[in-house]
């Protein structure tokens, strides 16, 4: 039988970042992808908040394969063919500890975890883990094909659709409210047609976060990332209003590229790659805690993830917890003591990397973004009040305050609802 300090359960950025650290700690560890090769099932729309890659890998820059620098962040509201945009350039968002890049999941989750294996971890893909293995309650290891791996510590960094963590009673059955369905596809386009259209340079990326028709008025938003020589565009949709509304989600994306302001930016690109993922909603809320006896959980697995309608972070706080996780399985070992009680640590660990810190600062996100109102009623209000503003017939013409009054009649909004849902967003965000 064999056995390991650790066995770290997915090769996604969670994954790999715990298994580098232990590396490095000169641990025995197994790296286990059920993928073919790594980040080939891993998908997300793009973006990755670099601070922690300082910490892990203070040279990450050399080798990284970033796709571009956000440096130009856009947040659009739509209706059926209007568009408000918000546009904000700098340079110093692409910079420093405070960069933010675009990546492919294939290639940097490869980079990464090659890190690891280089750092010592035992890389193994094409290998489905089937269970725990269970004494008494307790994680004993791993079973794959029937065969028992032991370990002090598993760590599960296997996304939002582990099994593990019900398995061990620290969450529920997935329901509809706890995931939205996110859908992404990859328009390819030459370097030279991305920079013009989106005014950049070769290094420089662009990030939208889209508001409105983008869902039908459905909980959720569109984004899109520049890439080198494509476009990652898609949509996170609230899996509980899909549901309801029975929507063809495919039909959702092909509707989504043709609203004009899509359409121009993507004509002339061919599609490349479609995918569709299952995102976690509920943040730290996902999981009672995360941890058990001889067991910990980073990533997507445990719920850290943060959409607070204008960032959406996951990889950063992935990597993070898999550091924190990293730590506390080391710690444990030195202790000799891998218990739920040792293990607990974790939580103070995960504050000092500011993922519980963060995810508790917009708690209120989830709950305040599932306001339809949001969704259907203001970017249309927004849009159409620009609209009046904007449109001269020679009729004569509203201040602008009786503009608003007016539009908010015509839309049977009071202005006394609309400050409370500005104030609530306010808290929330």
């Amino acid at each position: 039988m064999e056995r390991f300090d650790v066995v770290v359960i997915g090769a996604g950025p969670a994954g790999s970042a715990a298994a580098l650290c232990l590396a490095r700690r000169k641990l025995n560890v197994l790296l286990v992808e059920r993928g073919k090769s790594v980040g080939q099932k891993n998908v997300f729309g793009g973006r990755i908040y670099s601070y922690p890659l300082h910490d892990l890998i203070p040279d990450w820059q050399k080798d990284c394969p970033v796709e571009r620098y956000v440096t130009h962040d856009v947040f659009a509201f739509t209706t059926e063919d209007q568009a408000l945009q918000v546009h904000f350039d700098s340079p110093r968002l692409g910079s420093g500890k405070a960069a933010s890049f675009v990546a492919l999941r294939s290639k940097f989750d490869a980079w990464l975890a090659q890190k690891a294996e280089a750092a010592g971890a035992m890389l193994v893909t094409g290998t489905r883990i089937d269970d725990l293995w269970l004494e008494n309650g307790r994680v004993k290891g791993v079973i794959e094909h029937g065969d028992r791996v032991a370990a002090d510590v598993v760590i599960a960094a296997d996304g939002v659709v582990s099994g593990f963590t019900q398995k061990l009673g620290l969450r529920g059955e997935m329901v509809p409210p706890m995931v939205s369905v996110g859908i992404k596809e990859t328009i390819e386009l030459p370097p030279a047609t991305i920079q013009d259209r989106f005014n950049l340079d070769e290094k420089s990326g662009a990030a939208y976060v889209i508001a409105g028709h983008a869902t039908r008025g459905m909980r959720g938003g569109g984004f899109l990332y520049t890439n080198k020589d494509s476009i990652s565009v898609g949509l996170v949709v609230s899996s509980e209003d899909v549901s309801r509304h029975k929507v063809d989600v495919p039909s959702l994306q092909e509707g989504f590229k043709r609203h004009p302001m899509l359409a121009k930016l993507l004509a002339g690109g061919k599609s490349m790659e479609y995918s569709t993922h299952m995102i976690p909603e509920l943040g730290s809320r996902t999981l009672s805690r995360a941890y058990a006896d001889g067991f910990l959980v980073a990533g997507d697995a445990a719920g850290f993830l943060i959409n607070n309608g204008y960032t959406f972070r996951g990889v950063d706080l992935a990597i993070a917890s898999g550091m924190a996780a990293a730590e506390a399985a080391s710690s444990a070992k030195t202790r000799n003591d891998s218990s739920a009680s040792s293990l607990a640590a974790y939580e103070q660990l995960l504050e000092k990397n500011n993922v519980l810190t963060d995810l508790r600062t917009f708690k209120g996100g989830p709950r305040y973004m599932a306001n339809p109102r949001l969704f259907a009623l203001y970017p249309k209000l927004a849009c159409d009040l620009l609209e009046r503003v904007f449109t001269v017939e020679g009729g004569g013409k509203q201040r602008i305050l009786e503009t608003v009054l007016d539009e908010l009649k015509e839309n049977d909004v009071s202005l006394l609802s609309m400050l409370r849902d500005l104030i609530g967003g306010a808290k929330s965000m």
